[in-house]
């Protein structure tokens, strides 16, 4: 017991000492939560207590993790936030990485029925198709926003306990593993949670590795959407051209399709693409410089903000994937 007091005491030492900084302050550790944390791993999952208190005493608080989740990507208007995914450098990047692993995404589709692009769209979105995976490490990350960030603390103290299960279940060291700020890792940019329940071993190497085996990463996206709901060969969104004023009511829904496109047209919503009456959609109004523009989700749209639940996210998926399925053949008639 005092091995493991001291190393949380540790722990808290170094958030209280960082936080005479003037240059940043440091997030202020809720102790006895943590060590209610610690206490529960050992008798819920068979944890050595001590063994973990020395292996949080090794870990800093960071305060770069509180700034960036104050501040995300999604809370941008849609004309600030489409430009920093939806470009020429992950057009390019997409139509490259469907050339490398034609093999392998197509047979994801066949198994799974996520067509190429959308997988390719959420690989250039997250992580620039592997090449940017983020920074933090994960065990930092977590414990920071599980014990120092009351708004989302209940979500972070469990994505904290699946990911002790998988560090332990797949023999990673949980010190080493590095994601976003979030605690999402490697390509596909998985929390611990989805790791747990949605990688699969795609290549059939005996292993689950969607940190550094991009056949699983392929495999494991297209496992999650399909375990989501994804519809395969059905759409995703479409322009809608609007008028009147009652599509308006049509607003405030949730982002689950629950409203038939024949009711949305009686109300004044018409999509620009041949759509079954009989589908089920939602509104979507996206801020452009010019004023709003909308658009028509959905359920593969709504699939995909089981991802990431924002529709500017979902719409950045759907407008790179289209991009980069536009431009692959013109790309590989040149190069041929």
């Amino acid at each position: 017991m005092r091995i493991a007091l001291c190393a949380i005491g540790a722990l808290l030492l170094c958030a209280t000492a960082c936080a005479t900084s003037p240059a940043r302050a440091e997030p202020d550790i809720n102790r006895e939560a943590l060590w209610a944390f610690i206490e529960e791993m050992e008798d819920k999952h068979d944890f050595d207590r001590e063994a973990l208190a020395h292996l949080f005493g090794q870990i800093e608080p960071r305060p770069r993790v509180i700034a960036a989740i104050s501040s995300p990507a999604e809370a941008k208007p849609w004309y600030e936030y489409r430009p920093l995914f939806v470009n020429e450098r992950r057009i390019r990047g997409g139509v490259r990485f469907w050339g490398s692993h034609k093999e392998t995404l197509t047979r994801a589709e066949r198994v799974y029925g996520v067509p190429p692009e959308i997988i390719a769209a959420i690989l250039g979105v997250e992580t620039r198709y592997g090449r940017t995976t983020g920074v933090h490490p994960v065990l930092e990350s977590l414990t920071t926003l599980a014990f120092a960030y009351p708004p989302r603390s209940r979500f972070f103290r469990r994505e904290l306990e699946e990911y002790l299960l998988l560090t332990r279940e797949e023999g990673f060291n949980p010190l080493l593993i590095k994601g976003s700020y979030a605690g999402a890792m490697g390509p596909g940019q998985f929390i611990a949670s989805s790791y747990r329940h949605f990688a699969v071993d795609f290549d059939g190497d005996g292993r689950r590795d969607i940190l550094h085996n991009i056949a699983d990463v392929i495999g494991s996206v297209a496992n999650y959407l399909q375990a989501h709901g994804w519809r395969r060969k059905q759409a995703v969104a479409s322009r809608a051209h609007t008028r009147g004023e009652r599509y308006k009511l049509f607003l405030s829904q949730d982002l689950k399709p629950r409203i038939s496109l024949r009711r949305m047209e009686r109300y004044g919503v018409t999509p620009q693409d041949n759509l079954r009456g009989s589908d089920l959609a939602t509104l979507i109004a996206l801020e452009t410089v010019t004023g709003r523009e909308y658009w028509i989700g959905l359920y593969n749209f709504y699939v995909i903000t089981r991802y990431n639940r924002s529709p500017l996210y979902a719409m950045a998926i759907h407008q790179l994937s289209q991009k980069i399925l536009a431009k692959r053949p013109a790309i590989k008639a040149s190069t041929e």
